[in-house]
């Protein structure tokens, strides 16, 4: 099994992922709501939610939320936060125990794309949609965001002849917006629109003097030894020159589709 497909990892992980990728891909979640209007009346449902940053800023119109993840540690920072038309679940994207055509929309930010069956996770999010609802998924370009496409970079650029992190199989399978259509046509709805977004990931350089909090979650950096881990540190100096931040770009697209 790998990592990103054990619980138990996300629910050791939450608190850090809430402080330092949170912030980030909710700025990929609020791309996200613009392509659908979400009213009071909405049933909405975010599904592999990690800390919810798609389902608290959905929870701002007034939406009532389902938020579902597979990691109790993700899910009870959700729940901490108290919001009252936020529910949240520990639930198996590929198994979905909800009702058919239950939900107005159904999102998933970065989440299906990590499933070991995520067709299948495409497929649950459809059938749990209303027809005229849509479906909303955000995924990746092929070699990832933030640093760990930094990390997958300087890897590359410091040891090519060592084998990288191997990406979730969704990333590759999702990266081109015709397959990303493709897939969701499959999985069961209808009229895919798939755009690219972009934003600067800023890394605090800082952060570097703890590299563990900044690429501590990678396989690319627990699987490096001391001195290359010191090799990529100063790799990262180097591209920052004298900045304080280094930016990161990271490419998502986001598909929208009706049911």
């Amino acid at each position: 099994m790998a990592e990103f497909e054990n619980p138990n990892h996300w629910d050791i992980a939450a608190q850090h992922y809430e402080k330092t990728a949170h912030p980030f891909t909710e700025r990929f979640a609020e791309a996200a709501l613009t392509r659908v209007a979400l009213t009071p009346d909405c049933r909405v449902l975010d599904v592999a939610a990690g800390t919810g940053a798609l389902a608290l800023l959905a929870a701002r119109t007034g939406a009532k939320v389902l938020a579902t993840d597979f990691s109790s540690g993700m899910i009870a920072r959700i729940a901490a936060r108290n919001m009252l038309n936020v529910e949240a679940r520990v639930m198996d994207g590929q198994a979905l125990t909800l009702e058919d055509a239950s939900f107005d929309a159904a999102f998933s930010i970065f989440g299906v794309i990590m499933f070991p069956d995520w067709r299948k996770g495409l497929a649950e999010m459809a059938r749990v949609t209303r027809p005229g609802g849509h479906g909303v998924i955000a995924t990746w370009r092929e070699h990832g965001a933030a640093t760990f496409l930094l990390l997958g970079q300087i890897r590359r650029k410091l040891f090519p002849d060592r084998e990288g992190m191997t990406m979730p199989e969704a990333v590759k399978a999702l990266s081109e917006p015709a397959d990303f259509a493709r897939e969701l046509i499959a999985a069961g709805y209808r009229d895919p629109r798939i755009e690219s977004v972009t934003h600067d990931y800023m890394l605090d350089l800082t952060a570097l003097n703890e590299p563990a909090s900044v690429f501590g979650m990678s396989p690319d950096w627990i699987s490096l030894d001391q001195t290359e881990k010191d090799a990529v540190i100063a790799e990262v100096w180097q591209m920052a020159g004298e900045s304080a931040f280094l930016p990161i770009s990271s490419t998502a697209l986001i598909g929208v589709a009706r049911r």
